[in-house]
């Protein structure tokens, strides 16, 4: 099983439909889908700017921004089965098709050090990831990656939120970021020999 986590950069660009039917045709049975919070996570960031509430308020926001994201792509591409928790993960993809995150479990009633701006979307997929024990996770993002960087140096540039390389440096494996253009590139994962060089 795979997670794969698009970008909430994505959510105004016109590759969003194809990289939802891609993974709508292609990943059913082993895809999840997690939903970046784009302009409405932007939305709390301002909001808490403006207001100067607590991390933890924003952090629940960002989530049901994510959860926003969700509904969209669901509205966008309705063969993506939408799933509240693991257990209903799973059973999407034991009923063959692709299922889509809605990350309702990453709400928190007490702050910590999950609930910063160092936790971003991408964290949240790779901790979904770990916990589904899932094969790979694949990250799409709107700006260029070194593929020669670090996750900490991608971390440090802005590209990958802090926590990041500390998560992903316990994880069991591969995790492959790749650019929104690169449709093609992620076809042939889906369908060849699992490699991103292709």
């Amino acid at each position: 099983m795979w997670v794969v986590k698009i970008g909430g950069s994505l959510n105004r660009d016109p590759l969003l439909p194809q990289w939802l039917e891609l993974l709508a045709q292609l990943g059913g049975g082993r895809v999840t889908l997690v939903c970046g919070g784009g302009g409405f996570a932007d939305e709390v960031r301002r909001s808490q700017a403006h207001w100067r509430f607590g991390d933890l308020s924003a952090h629940n926001m960002a989530v049901l921004a994510m959860t926003q994201s969700a509904y969209m792509a669901h509205g966008l591409q309705p063969a993506l089965q939408l799933a509240r928790d693991k257990s209903e993960i799973r059973e999407v993809l034991r009923g063959g098709q692709a299922a889509l995150w809605l990350p309702y479990e990453w709400l928190r009633e007490h702050g910590g050090a999950d609930t910063g701006w160092d936790t971003s979307s991408d964290s949240i997929a790779l901790d979904l990831a770990r916990q589904l024990n899932a094969e790979r996770l694949v990250v799409v993002k709107s700006c260029a990656v070194d593929p020669c960087a670090s996750f900490a140096e991608l971390g440090e540039a802005g590209v990958l939120d802090r926590r990041f390389a500390g998560i992903a440096a316990g994880a069991n494996f591969p995790v492959d970021l790749i650019h929104r253009a690169e449709l093609a590139r992620m076809r042939s994962l889906l369908i060849g020999d699992g490699r991103l060089d292709a």
